[in-house]
């Protein structure tokens, strides 16, 4: 039975309507503003170094807001998740994915909430919004529902991994926190939790040794990030970008599948609750008007709904 879902046939269906909507066969071939022209290592944060005194602690925090404000990602070593951890989410994540697309596509499907499990992009008009991959979207409350009869070892070791990376994310929130003015140290706390979805504070990925990832730099250009082995990639979020106004930086980046290699991630997107209101921190003009989490993914929806695709922060400018 095909794991895989019927991508082949979106695409199609996508080359088709390609007279309703402006479609352009030079999207198929590499533009300049699609290629990369270099190889990066994101900043990397050694997180041993807050234990390590005063001065290097403080040393610790300022390359981390650098890297937060310069960058918008970075990259942590002695994270405090075991190297076990790891390896064993990647492993559940993988006999995950390779069964048949025709139970991952039930409704029931792991006893999840509803439209857990993605694949494409059902909302795409063209094909340069079209998305090779799958994924499964759940919230911490979601993963005690999981078929324990049938995937207690997926259900445990999320457990397991979610517990650790739930206070990773806190920690490094307000570590970045104290670099602004007017956030107090609990406001993550008080105020996050893991809904599925993909605007937040900031998101941590952990992804295995085949890569992809790319970023966009200030000048408009591609730039790939070289992977690492038990290392997470931290990036900014739009909430944190107007919550910090606009010091912090959440950056475009995107992920290139290869052709021939399956590419493997999994990623902990840190939220608020939806009635929090974001507001800027800082004492200069605002950058965004206030709006709440709600405001935001609604307005996610109506864009995607209409044309396939995000706008983000922009909508919220003054």
């Amino acid at each position: 039975m095909e794991m895989e879902p019927p991508f082949e046939d979106l695409y199609k269906a996508l080359s088709n309507k390609r007279s309703s909507i402006n479609y352009d066969q030079s999207l198929l071939k590499p533009k300049d503003d699609v290629i990369v022209t270099e190889s990066v290592e994101l900043p990397l944060i050694d997180l041993d170094r807050l234990n390590s005194g005063q001065l290097e602690y403080e040393n610790c925090l300022n390359d981390m807001a650098e890297a937060a404000t310069r960058w918008g990602f970075f990259q942590l070593i002695n994270h405090g998740i075991p190297e076990d951890v790891l390896k064993r989410i990647i492993h559940e994540q993988k006999k995950l994915f390779h069964q048949p697309f025709s139970n991952k596509s039930q409704p029931n499907f792991l006893n999840l909430s509803a439209n857990s499990y993605r694949w494409g992009n059902p909302k795409a008009t063209s094909l340069t919004q079209f998305h090779w991959s799958e994924a499964f979207h759940m919230s911490i409350s979601d993963i005690s529902r999981i078929d324990q009869y049938h995937f207690s070892s997926l259900r445990k070791t999320i457990e397991e991994y979610s517990v650790k990376v739930d206070n990773l994310a806190q920690r490094i929130s307000e570590l970045l926190a104290t670099k602004l003015s007017s956030i107090k140290s609990s406001y993550f706390r008080d105020n996050c939790l893991l809904p599925h979805t993909d605007s937040d504070f900031l998101t941590i990925v952990y992804q295995d040794r085949v890569g992809g990832l790319q970023l966009k730099r200030d000048n408009g250009s591609w730039v790939s990030v070289k992977p690492s082995t038990n290392v997470l990639s931290v990036n900014i979020g739009d909430l944190f970008q107007a919550l910090s106004n606009g010091v912090y930086k959440s950056i475009e980046h995107r992920v290139i599948a290869p052709q021939k290699v399956e590419r493997l991630s999994i990623a902990y997107f840190l939220c608020p609750s939806h009635d929090v209101i974001i507001q800027s921190c800082s004492n200069k003009p605002p950058i965004y008007k206030n709006f709440s989490f709600k405001e935001y993914t609604l307005q996610i929806q109506r864009d995607v709904d209409s044309i396939g695709d995000k706008i983000g922060l922009s909508r919220f400018l003054f």
